[in-house]
């Protein structure tokens, strides 16, 4: 299993963490942010694809800040990915 631990920016939660097994998303835990919101995002990718979870998520906006929880998390897990390389 990999983890990362990623320092999310424009957003309202200050950590992420998330654990891969291969490519299925097996934890995601937020630290701040929307605790409701950040829970559903986190149990909801679970046991996805870093692939599938990345198309879904990356892009998604909050208001005018050009990012969301959703997109950080999709930009933790390509962060992750690329670290394979």
């Amino acid at each position: 299993m990999e983890k990362i631990t990623y320092r999310p920016s424009g957003v309202c939660s200050r950590q992420i963490e998330v654990t891969l097994d291969g490519d299925v998303i097996k934890r995601v835990e937020f630290l701040g942010g929307c605790m409701g919101n950040t829970q559903g995002v986190a149990r909801l990718v679970e046991g996805m694809t870093v692939q599938e979870a990345v198309s879904r998520l990356e892009g998604i906006e909050c208001g005018r800040k050009g990012t969301s929880c959703p997109d950080q998390l999709a930009k933790a897990i390509i962060e992750l990915v690329k670290k394979r390389k």
